[in-house]
């Protein structure tokens, strides 16, 4: 049986159900404070959080495991691999700088430690066929999901468009690994779903959004754009929204910018370390040649 995926949009990151024929897995979490969204998102698609049965955290950035403490109080385990061991309170320092912000730190108790080797048989026991797999390169931490049937999440990985941009290092060396799997399909933590054809062209195409050259659509309707000069003052805009944990859809509102490009530049942001507003702009342009 073919493990049924769904997509939780509720916060600026993708999460993922993986439903199989004994049980499920949450795949990330959002950002601090996105509980009661995550759970209307839940409902809206007609699934019942007490039917989970692990989180499995892609790496322990601030919006990747916010509220995975808050679903396990109600009675998933949160599934880690060795090699996550020392990063689970890496990022809890984020939000303890705003005491606004209502956040529960990961308790150990909580958290099933195995191997990577192990995951394997964890997964099969809830009927999912597949593995997890130590792919570092965003950071130290970071560990993807494979599904045999072709499936792969790979939370803040590089995407693939940019995959030139990094070969010969880790993360380069990370997407070898896995395109080794000749994967189908694959769910990023903050980018629009690939759908690849290895088989044709030996890349994938990502549905989406394309720019004009030199311009930044800002708006479905009316049909309107605005001059490059203007991008520096936008993006910028948008990655202090991001700061604040809004949601894309509000962002979009905010700043009158098409919410497929402020989807790209939250992503860029979200998975670069220490990216600026131009080096943002530069990958746009790459993605859009």
């Amino acid at each position: 049986m073919k493990e049924e995926i769904s997509l939780l949009k509720y916060s600026n990151t993708n999460t993922y159900l993986i439903e199989g024929e004994r049980g499920a897995i949450l795949f990330d979490t959002g950002w601090a404070g996105t509980f009661p969204a995550f759970c209307a998102e839940l409902g809206r698609l007609g699934k019942r959080l007490d039917n989970i049965d692990h989180v499995v955290i892609s790496h322990f950035h601030p919006d990747h495991y916010g509220i995975a403490q808050e679903i396990a109080d109600k009675g998933p385990v949160i599934l880690a691999c060795d090699v996550q061991k020392e990063y689970l309170h890496a990022a809890d320092a984020v939000f303890e700088k705003d005491k606004r912000m209502r956040f529960f730190p990961i308790r150990d108790d909580k958290v099933k430690l195995i191997t990577l080797a192990e995951s394997r048989s964890v997964l099969a026991g809830l009927g999912i066929d597949g593995e997890l797999l130590h792919t570092p390169g965003h950071s130290d931490d970071s560990i993807s999901l494979w599904l045999d049937e072709g499936s792969l999440f790979v939370g803040d990985l590089n995407p693939l468009y940019e995959l030139e941009l990094h070969k010969g290092t880790e993360i380069g060396k990370s997407w070898e690994r896995l395109l080794a799997l000749d994967p189908k399909t694959v769910y990023y933590g903050h980018a629009k779903t690939a759908v690849l054809d290895m088989a044709e062209n030996g890349e994938g195409s990502l549905p989406g959004t394309r720019t004009k050259a030199g311009k930044i659509r800002v708006s479905d309707e009316p049909e309107k754009d605005i001059d490059r000069s203007k991008w520096y003052d936008l993006v910028a805009d948008i990655m202090k929204y991001i700061d604040k944990g809004w949601q894309l859809e509000r962002i979009a509102r905010k700043t009158g910018a098409d919410p497929g490009f402020v989807e790209d530049v939250t992503r860029m942001y979200l998975t670069h370390t220490n990216v600026g507003v131009q080096g943002i702009l530069d990958r746009i342009e790459i993605k859009n040649k």
